[in-house]
């Protein structure tokens, strides 16, 4: 229902930007535990969409690293303008942002991206969202569900988040924006970042990668495997616990993809929790534990990924344990409260 709304809201949106210059929404794709099929309470699942974002005409994105060495990298996306000329000679109604006079530009064409949602040459996330907010605003009321759906906005500055609610149904979604690497599966994307970082910044992503794993491993493990219902244990168990159900799934991910499908059968639930809990340990002991796509050479090849990405050091989830040692030695009895709860 959730996919099926974002087409309907992404298609109107579509046509309402068609003679501006602001980016066009791609089709939205479902990333995390909602998604996924481990939300630990249907009532508390957030249903997370991801919105790729690609240049108007007469533009172009470039995507600027920002900070390196760091769990997750930033990246700015500077946005550029592009000669058309060649269009209008062609007959194309698109005058040149570069080559045709301001006074012209002014009165004949909509303003460019870089004048409307950026900061300087760089594409703003809170410009962006606020600005696709209004559009969903609008768009929402051109739709049959908005008849017998309420809606209700959710605070947040750096992505589109809202709740529908009708009789005693009610769940919450979010729209994020994302800026694809190249023809991969990596993006940059609008949340996540610290909250007194720069509002140019964009975190990297392997969100809609780790997605499209787990959906190959749901559709080749067996009709009663357990993999979905271990994370969904632990991701309830967590409520007072400092670990992120994004570490327990990224520990679940490499476990899926080094212990065969077939030994995750329902039966074997039990063994499957102590393997999990094990493989947590040991990366409490190691203080390391591998972000499980950037730096993973036996990530399946089917799934694109910039070629640096998959050669590239991987990634320390656990890289606060090993610099602080006040961090490390607090993570010991949230594991040992994990494993007795």
């Amino acid at each position: 229902m959730i996919s099926h709304l974002m087409d309907k809201l992404t298609h109107i949106i579509g046509l309402g930007l068609s003679n501006s210059f602001y980016p066009v929404p791609g089709d939205a794709i479902g990333v995390g535990s909602a998604f996924e099929g481990w939300s630990p309470r249907a009532e508390d699942a957030v249903y997370s969409m991801l919105v790729p974002l690609s240049p108007p005409p007469g533009h172009t994105f470039q995507l600027e690293l920002n900070t390196a060495g760091m769990p997750q990298r930033t990246f700015h996306v500077c946005v550029e303008l592009l000669c058309t000329c060649s269009r209008e000679h062609l007959g194309q109604d698109l005058l040149c942002f570069l080559h045709q006079p301001e006074e012209e530009l002014r009165r004949k064409q909509e303003p460019s991206l870089l004048h409307t949602l950026c900061m300087g040459s760089y594409l703003d996330v809170e410009k962006t969202a606020r600005w696709f907010c209004c559009f969903v605003r609008v768009a929402w009321l051109l739709l049959p569900q908005s008849h017998h759906w309420g809606f209700k906005w959710q605070p947040s500055r750096c992505c589109c988040k809202f709740q529908l609610s009708k009789e005693q149904q009610s769940f919450i979604a979010e729209v994020i924006f994302g800026v694809r690497r190249g023809d991969s599966e990596i993006f940059v994307g609008s949340q996540g970042t610290a909250a007194d970082a720069a509002s140019t910044t964009w975190l990297e992503t392997c969100a809609v990668a780790e997605a499209k794993f787990l959906g190959q491993v749901s559709r080749q493990a067996l009709q009663d495997s357990c993999h979905c219902k271990c994370l969904q244990l632990f991701s309830h168990s967590l409520l007072g616990v400092g670990f992120s159900s994004y570490t327990l799934k990224t520990v679940m991910m490499h476990l899926l993809s080094t212990i065969p499908l077939t030994r995750w059968h329902r039966r074997d639930f039990p063994q499957c929790l102590l393997e999990i809990l094990e493989f947590l340990l040991c990366s409490l002991q190691t203080k390391r534990l591998s972000r499980f796509v950037i730096g993973n050479q036996s990530f399946p090849l089917d799934i694109s990924l910039p070629s640096a990405l998959r050669l590239a050091q991987p990634l320390n989830l656990f890289e606060h344990l090993a610099s602080h040692q006040d961090a490390h030695l607090k993570a010991v009895p949230e594991y040992n409260a994990l494993l007795h709860g």
